[in-house]
């Protein structure tokens, strides 16, 4: 039986991901995939790495990831939010330097919704005077 030291759950536009970690050597696991298989851009990878990074725990911990949702962006996004909130469970001394960087803030900005009478959310239909 597996233990998970910690458990987050990360959001961005429509993305949700589950984040669980475990004790282990730094393997990073997203939907059955190694991450940087999942992930084709390195931007991507190193957006999942980053809480990581600041708080000095890349080969300490296995972390298994389930994402779903969204595009591939938002789901980067979402795996970011969601290890950043696994990691405070895990340590709560993480807490500060995740703060600082934005890491622990949920990212509000969706798509705004398509209104009737117009083309899209704000272009409007070609205008004809006559």
């Amino acid at each position: 039986m597996v233990k998970n030291l910690g458990i987050g759950t990360g959001r961005r536009k429509t993305a949700v991901a589950r984040v669980f970690i475990r004790e282990g050597s730094g393997k990073i696991m997203v939907n059955g995939k190694e991450v940087s298989q999942y992930f084709t851009l390195p931007e991507h990878v190193l957006m999942v790495r980053q809480p990581l990074m600041v708080t000095a725990s890349e080969n300490k911990y296995d972390i298994l990831i389930n994402v779903q949702g969204g595009g591939i962006h938002g789901q980067a996004g979402a795996c970011r939010h969601g290890l950043a909130r696994a990691l405070c469970q895990v340590d709560h001394t993480n807490y500060t330097p995740l703060r600082a960087n934005g890491f622990l803030t949920r990212d509000p900005r969706m798509v705004e919704r398509k209104k009737y009478g117009q083309r899209g959310a704000r272009r409007r239909f070609q205008f004809s005077k006559r």
